[in-house]
């Protein structure tokens, strides 16, 4: 494990995300690190795709619901 520098106005943001989210902070930039990484390995992708696929490759079964259905 290592220290990563980013700017204030980064960590800013992380730290409303990770509330937006019920995640922690480092959680919150790990999660945006492996979206970043999968997308940059997938640039032909949207992130509703890649997203699918990772909760396929951790057995979660994604229901497809229409627009406007909740």
């Amino acid at each position: 494990m290592g220290i990563v520098n980013i700017d204030d106005d980064l960590h800013d943001q992380l730290r409303r995300a990770s509330k937006v989210s019920c995640r922690s902070i480092n959680a919150q930039a790990a999660y945006w690190i492996k979206v970043g990484m999968l997308c940059e390995m997938n640039p032909t992708l949207g992130f509703t795709e890649i997203i699918r696929r990772e909760f396929g490759s951790a057995g979660v079964a994604v229901q497809e619901l229409a627009v406007g259905e909740a």
